[in-house]
């Protein structure tokens, strides 16, 4: 005799049974798959709350420790790691030296932490040029796209002689991973994996980080050297030119609005994926948080699963330190 249930009733019953259902979840979250960006700024004594940017500070290098301490407690040991330096320049001269709060915060944090922790390095010259550009500029104010991606290697170099497990190159130069790989070979660092971000669009979602990393560009915009957010076979073409040039791990960013683009890359290629839920996503979900619109503790959840379901396996996210919390709690 054939069973006369319909297949939602099956479905329902699964789903009633708590335990059965956690057993048979198809996407797993974990304090492992999240990074926390890291602001190290100059000076000393320094822990200030970064204006427009829920739950994030500045931090001097003598105290980025207590930021890193905190997430380990909470089982995030992967960071990202931006810098504001001493001084700008047209040509971004501090990104590469020593003495930079980057290149001072990897010593340090190795040195007090080893391999407990996995230090990745934001690789571009937007913070550090006084004109807020991504590369070196040209006469009539052009990105200078070989010049620049040869800065960008010069860059890695110095994240990886301080300590970086990992950089990321973030300009959006073209042949920049070619670049950052040979240099980091010549170097002695054949190791160090690069991660890229290779899909990073042009998107009105950068701003309370452009704030916090003072990044704004003075004068333009991005959208020469950035995707195009219309253009999702461009997107993909821009990160499947960047596994052929040797990255380890793709990016997509933003994240929450291009998980399009995340789902469609994960199909098209075999490399990690990585995905940046980017300063104003974030802030999308604060702003709803206090508005009383949306459940902290659910929709925090419900947007990183959102985004490992669409096929990330890294998730680079200002909430890792609660987000990782909540998982700790069982939740959902």
């Amino acid at each position: 005799m054939m069973n006369s249930e319909t297949p939602r009733v099956r479905l329902r019953r699964l789903r009633e049974n708590r335990l059965l259902a956690e057993s048979l979840r198809e996407v797993s979250l974990e304090p492992r798959q999240l990074v926390l960006p890291l602001f190290v700024v100059p000076g000393t004594g320094v822990r200030n709350p970064i204006p427009g940017l829920h739950g994030v500070d500045h931090w001097s290098v003598d105290r980025v420790g207590e930021g890193v301490e905190q997430a380990l407690d909470a089982g995030v040991k992967s960071f990202i790691l931006f810098g504001l330096p001493t001084k700008k320049d047209p040509a971004g001269s501090t990104a590469w030296r020593d003495d930079q709060p980057v290149q001072r915060a990897l010593h340090t944090l190795k040195d007090r932490w080893g391999d407990q922790v996995h230090l990745v390095s934001d690789v571009c010259m937007c913070e550090y040029t006084d004109h807020g550009h991504c590369g070196l500029l040209t006469e009539d104010g052009r990105v200078d796209n070989d010049p620049s991606a040869a800065m960008l290697g010069r860059i890695a170099l110095s994240h990886a002689r301080a300590g970086a497990d990992t950089v990321a190159p973030s300009a959006m130069m073209d042949g920049q991973v070619a670049v950052i790989r040979r240099a980091l070979d010549d170097g002695g660092f054949q190791s160090t994996p690069i991660m890229s971000y290779s899909t990073k669009f042009a998107s009105a979602f950068y701003g309370p980080f452009r704030a916090a990393a003072g990044s704004a560009p003075s004068f333009g915009d991005r959208r020469g050297y950035q995707a195009p957010s219309t253009n999702w076979r461009e997107a993909i073409r821009e990160s499947l030119l960047d596994e052929e040039e040797g990255a380890d791990i793709l990016m997509v960013k933003p994240s929450l609005l291009y998980m399009d683009i995340l789902s469609r890359l994960r199909e098209a290629t075999m490399l990690p994926l990585a995905c940046y839920l980017v300063s104003g996503e974030y802030m999308m979900l604060r702003h709803s948080i206090a508005a009383g619109a949306l459940d902290e503790e659910r929709g925090l959840l419900e947007a990183h699963f959102a985004l490992r379901r669409a096929g990330a396996d890294l998730i680079i996210t200002y909430a890792a330190v609660e987000v990782a919390r909540l998982l700790s709690r069982g939740r959902p």
